[in-house]
């Protein structure tokens, strides 16, 4: 799904402030480093004595501290383009109950796209306690300058599979790379990684 830009309808703009708006940007350039790009939200007391103190809206902070809180939602988004070719890589982890497997990775000219699947034994209780134990936030991560992107999953009875698009595009030679999953139950309100499973090609 492709992201829709927010234009402003007015030209305006006071150019006064412009040493002022690149100084913001740089603070936030200064701002991920220093959090490692994992700046968390700041406290409600801390929002409060800083409108206070500044003369600005609560409000106003909340929506900027909650836009500044995960940046990469709104890194630019790759959409795989010209299909080249499929790479079998055929690898599997077994951890606990569940079988983990990355079957192939299929190449495009500017992204690769990586599929995880999960096959798991079905759970005993209600249907809602076997969905919230089986689903969950899966990120993939990539020695080297690889951006990965969840871009969808499902599944049913014991079976579910996630789908990931890396940009740039991964070698043809797999051969020494390392596929690291790590899953988040709840990723929009706790950064911490969950459990972890590591798929190494050769």
């Amino acid at each position: 799904m492709k992201r829709v830009r927010f234009e402003p309808r007015a030209e305006y703009y006071d150019e006064s402030i412009s040493n002022i708006d690149e100084q913001i940007c740089a603070l936030l350039k200064q701002r991920r480093k220093q959090s490692n790009s994992n700046p968390g939200f700041p406290a409600a007391e801390l929002l409060k004595s800083w409108a206070s103190e500044y003369g600005l809206y609560e409000d106003l902070l909340h929506g900027l501290f909650s836009m500044l809180r995960d940046e990469e939602t709104f890194r630019p988004i790759v959409e795989p383009n010209q299909y080249r070719k499929l790479l079998p890589v055929l690898k599997l982890v077994e951890k606990e109950d569940s079988i983990y497997s990355v079957t192939f990775i299929k190449q495009y000219d500017n992204a690769s796209v990586v599929n995880l699947n999960i096959d798991r034994e079905i759970a005993s209780g209600p249907p809602e306690e076997r969905e919230n134990r089986f689903h969950g936030f899966w990120e993939l991560k990539i020695s080297g300058d690889y951006y990965c992107r969840m871009t969808g999953g499902g599944g049913s009875d014991g079976h579910i599979s996630y789908q990931f698009v890396v940009s740039p595009p991964l070698p043809d030679n797999l051969s020494g790379l390392e596929l690291v999953f790590t899953e988040n139950r709840n990723p929009f309100f706790d950064k911490r990684a969950g459990q972890e499973i590591a798929v190494l090609l050769d």
